[in-house]
């Protein structure tokens, strides 16, 4: 499993003991400075900042920047638009291998889908990162009033339902960090996921939080993030000892007393009800000092080490116009309970990780990079990022020998990449003299781009295509009446007579290249020889059908599942060429488009629901 953040830059939100740590003599600078800057960008709105101001946000050189943006934009890490920078779905990657090899979304997001169902309300699983959370999951409503919270934002432990029942767990070395990162940043402004702290709370509020959560097995948050946010929270635990590494936060986090067995550590207090136990009083007595081994202690529930390990913390997320806090004690955590049980017997059954296979031909492509682009290809930053990949499912804990084969990488550029690495807060060594990935991986770009739409993906990608045949391109999807397409993304191809279609715009499916496509991947589509021969050839040509003059190819674009969600096309005048200088000339560069956008979409929907509109 991925392993506990164990070094951190302030400006990523958690704290740094005594300052930032030096930078061990051995660290890839290159790699530093790339990892900075896709920070900087994964903070800026939108996910893009213009290269003047990337240059004061890393405090870099402008030559140094140049070149590190050329690497990521060859990596397609990043894409330039004119003289701005824009974080690229391929990123994803990265924090697709440490939710891989965390599985925990794999087995568990089912679960909190469900419950969101179920209860009609947002549901997100987190896990811990030092003295903060970070989402691994949202299920959110569609509501005028919606979460806007990300996979991978990182919020602080103490505005937070989730907060308390990691902190029960701490060192005496975490709360010390805690108390320090407080004192340097009173308002949270290391936090871009939150508004800025209005109100000062006192640490001992959270100190009694912390105790009381490791007594009730839950936790609340009524109301800290900002007004009329409220959620309920309760750990979910898994068997055995192995999981921990992936949690990002203490390994013996079954220590917390009361976490997903609740019933458990009632028995074990001697009281049906914690809440009113009369041992449960007596611990309430030693919360305010902040001390959660007394608090257990006084309650009666021991360690509960027996209970497994803590791995995440699933919630319900509502506003107070639908719930009250109370309401959320007593009308959702018996559901939310229920759900956490469900999701433990499902760590209990799940076969072992199947390691999938490592990338392939890695240092290979950076090499010949290297020779294609010259010194503007920083080839130290793309092998240290590479290394990143050598994570995912199966692959959780790894030596330098694996990552060293799996990249292609020598054992020493490898060593010096995990050196870098740890220093970021990117990797943690283990005893077993393995490496895992940490969740702080997913500051790397994946918030923001957690987001992104189908539109958005292939944008870039029909302006590119637009400019290279001089033709107009479109994508589109299919109404939910299945008898429309409907326009989501567009670029004009540059000519005075050229197709004008908004985006937006319905026409009817049948009469289209674009429909025709669509139509031909639905179960009934054999009954019509025109969708037989389009599903046998994977594209349409539509030849003035729609409006005189107007000739229009289209092809499919496939989701991770093979499922057609979407098609592209060109459109042309007729008098522009054949029907047959038109397969030949412009139906492979479609189809390569598609081909990217595919790639792409098959990343960015790995773990995150891509919209198709």
């Amino acid at each position: 499993m991925p392993a506990n953040t164990t070094n951190a830059a302030a400006r990523d939100g958690a704290a740094v003991p005594d300052g930032p740590a030096a930078v061990p003599d051995e660290a890839v600078a290159p790699l530093l400075r790339g990892i900075t800057v896709l920070r900087r960008l994964t903070e800026a709105d939108g996910g893009a900042l213009s290269l003047s101001a990337l240059e004061r946000a890393t405090g870099l050189a402008r030559s140094t920047v140049d070149r590190l943006v050329a690497t990521l934009a060859r990596m397609d890490y990043v894409r330039l638009d004119g003289r701005d920078v824009h974080l690229a779905p391929r990123l994803m990657e990265l924090g697709n291998a440490y939710l891989a090899a965390l599985r925990l979304p794999a087995l568990l997001a089912g679960r909190a889908d469900a419950l969101a169902d179920e209860l009609d309300e947002s549901v997100s699983l987190a896990v811990g990162d030092r003295d903060g959370i970070r989402f691994i999951h949202q299920a959110t409503r569609r509501r005028a009033m919606s979460l806007s919270f990300r996979i991978g934002d990182l919020l602080p432990a103490e505005r937070t339902a989730p907060g308390p029942l990691f902190a029960a767990d701490w060192t005496p070395a975490d709360w010390h960090r805690w108390h320090e990162r407080r004192t340097a940043d009173p308002r949270d402004d290391r936090f871009p996921a939150l508004p800025p702290r209005e109100h000062a709370s006192a640490d001992a509020e959270f100190e009694r939080r912390a105790a009381r959560a490791a007594v009730d097995g839950w936790a609340l948050d009524d109301q800290l993030i900002e007004p009329g946010l409220v959620a309920i929270s309760v750990p979910v635990r898994a068997p055995g000892t192995g999981w921990a590494r992936g949690t990002g936060w203490a390994a013996g986090a079954g220590e917390v007393a009361g976490a997903g067995n609740v019933a458990g550590a009632r028995d074990m207090a001697g009281a049906g009800d914690v809440e009113g136990a009369a041992d449960v009083a007596g611990a309430r007595e030693v919360v305010g000092a902040g001390d959660v081994a007394r608090a257990r202690e006084a309650a009666g529930v021991g360690d509960m080490a027996g209970a497994g390990e803590v791995v995440c913390v699933a919630s319900v997320v509502s506003h107070t116009s639908r719930h009250t806090a109370p309401d959320l004690r007593s009308a959702l955590l018996p559901r939310l309970r229920a759900a956490v049980a469900a999701m433990e017997d499902d760590l209990r059954t799940a076969p072992p990780a199947q390691p999938g296979p490592p990338p392939a031909g890695l240092a290979v492509w950076t090499g010949a990079s290297k020779q294609e682009l010259g010194r503007e290809f920083v080839e130290s930053l793309a092998r240290g990022l590479t290394v990143l990949t050598a994570f995912g499912e199966g692959r959780a804990a790894l030596t330098l020998t694996e990552i060293a084969r799996a990249t292609g990488l020598t054992r020493a550029s490898a060593r010096r990449a995990l050196i870098t690495h740890e220093h970021a807060g990117l990797v943690a060594p283990a005893p077993d003299r393995t490496y895992a990935l940490t969740p702080r991986v997913l500051s790397l770009g994946f918030p923001p781009l957690s987001r992104t739409s189908l539109p958005e993906i292939a944008q870039p990608h029909l302006t590119a295509l637009a400019r290279r045949v001089h033709e107009s391109a479109a994508l589109a999807v299919l109404s939910d009446t299945g008898d429309e397409i409907q326009y989501t993304a567009r670029a004009a191809g540059g000519r005075v007579l050229s197709a004008r279609v908004t985006v937006g715009t319905r026409l009817p499916a049948h009469a289209t290249a674009l429909g025709r496509v669509l139509l031909a991947d639905r179960p009934d589509a054999t009954a019509s020889p025109v969708l037989r021969r389009v599903r046998e050839e994977g594209h349409a040509l539509v030849d003035e059908e729609l409006e005189a003059g107007l000739r229009a190819v289209a092809v499919p674009v496939r989701d991770r599942a093979g499922r057609v969600v979407a098609a592209v096309n060109i459109a042309m005048h007729a008098a522009r060429g054949t029907t047959e200088e038109c397969l030949t000339r412009v139906l492979p560069e479609l189809r390569h488009t598609a081909d990217l956008v595919e790639a792409e979409l098959r990343v960015a929907g790995r773990f995150c629901r891509v919209a198709v509109v």
